[in-house]
């Protein structure tokens, strides 16, 4: 079944699109614009940890603010300080001004989990892995022509990328604030207390839930490994196989094409003919292969692109089945008035790996070469897998909230 192009729904996935346009403009562009800065690549993967660590520290607030204010503001908010941070990247001429724009970012980066709970509000609970698969599928259309676009703008000026990424931002509050309405009904809402928005709270309420237990432990260390290995990969193709900015654009504009194709199309039969929770095992088990294979690619001479290629195309594959399904499978185990902050809080979990992952694969990266988080990244998908298994076999039944 098609969108309704004027439907809430395709209004905040376009809103996604844009945001992650924007991101994606930057991300492969990233190694060669803070050369002048000297960094190594433990400097470089702590820029990523620095904007989860806000995001860790922001993102319950902001789900627990969605919950009572509404989705929309929320959304406004978060949009308008990704095009503050964007700005100051761009101006940084001193190391630690990137590190103050990446904060600021990850204070104000809740317009996916934002995204997640309005459309988690507008959705059934039957329909509700599928519509998560379409906000993947507004990552890949990000990451189809954002890499290009930032590819070709890098070759005129490193800092051309960034700036057409703040003006995405901006160009976005302008777009949301006149077009998307709100979707939490006034009557829905949850009171402010500091209780409701406590991050100690949101996690015990995530926590305490035996349902939850062992699938949040395989999204956390999926999340671990993936944020590592993602914030080094540029790197890696720079020291390994000496590409440029054009070069690296293209593997990202090739996981753009995959996971558009999966997630806006594939996910939606696939769910039910194979279930939520087969496709989470199977597409765990298919990333922990193609970073195996990646982790190969320096060591096979002629084949290494088309090694290279193939593992991409693996890695954005299993990617794109498995994070929807869980999602689907956690989402439809809470309450419908608890969705903004389970999803808020999950996104912290999601920070917390993102702080630590980032930072653990520059510090190998430095310590045993460019090859080592990819297969060490890849054995950690493999025990995830042990705790995926176990969550799975877990009652499917919704338990009552601690909230």
């Amino acid at each position: 079944m098609g969108i309704n192009l004027r439907s809430p729904l395709f209004i905040v996935l376009l809103t996604i699109v844009i945001d992650r346009l924007g991101e994606s403009l930057i991300f492969p562009i990233l190694p060669f614009f803070v050369e002048r800065f000297n960094f190594d690549a433990l400097s470089l993967t702590l820029l990523f940890s620095a904007f989860a660590a806000a995001q860790f520290m922001a993102a319950p607030l902001l789900g627990a603010l969605s919950d009572c204010w509404g989705r929309r503001p929320v959304l406004l908010i978060c949009i308008a300080g990704t095009a503050l941070s964007y700005i100051l990247f761009a101006v940084a001429t001193v190391p630690w001004l990137l590190f103050v724009s990446r904060v600021i970012d990850g204070l104000t980066g809740g317009v996916v989990s934002t995204a997640q709970a309005y459309i988690a509000d507008t959705s059934a609970p039957a329909d509700r892995a599928k519509n998560f698969g379409l906000t993947g599928a507004a990552f890949g259309i990000g990451f189809i022509f954002g890499p290009a676009i930032g590819g070709s703008l890098a070759a005129i000026d490193l800092k051309l990328p960034i700036w057409f990424a703040a003006a995405l931002a901006l160009a976005n509050v302008v777009l949301a604030y006149f077009i998307l309405p709100e979707s939490l009904p006034a009557t829905q809402r949850s009171p402010l207390t500091l209780k409701g928005f406590a991050l100690q709270q949101q996690w015990l309420t995530l926590f305490n839930q035996r349902t939850l237990q062992a699938l949040l432990m395989a999204f956390f260390i999926f999340n671990f490994a993936f944020a590592g290995f993602t914030s080094i990969f540029v790197l890696f193709l720079k020291r390994q196989l000496s590409w440029g900015p054009a070069q690296a654009g293209i593997i990202f504009v090739i996981i753009g094409v995959v996971s558009t194709i999966v997630q806006a199309g594939l996910i939606r039969s696939l769910i039910p003919r194979f279930g939520e929770q087969r496709l989470s095992w199977g597409g765990l088990l298919l990333v922990a292969l193609a970073l195996l294979g990646i982790a190969a690619v320096p060591s096979v001479g002629s084949l290494s692109v088309p090694l290279l290629y193939g593992c991409v195309v693996g890695l954005a594959f299993g990617v794109g089945i498995m994070l929807p399904s869980l999602r689907g499978v956690i989402s439809n185990r809470v309450r419908d008035q608890d969705q903004g902050k389970i999803i808020g809080a999950s996104q912290s979990l999601q920070s917390v790996a993102g702080i630590a992952g980032p930072a653990w694969a520059g510090w190998v990266f430095d310590r045993w070469g460019g090859v080592a988080p990819a297969w060490q990244s890849s054995v950690m998908m493999v025990i995830a897998l042990g705790f995926l298994a176990l969550g799975l076999g877990k009652p499917q039944n919704t338990p009552p909230s601690t909230v």
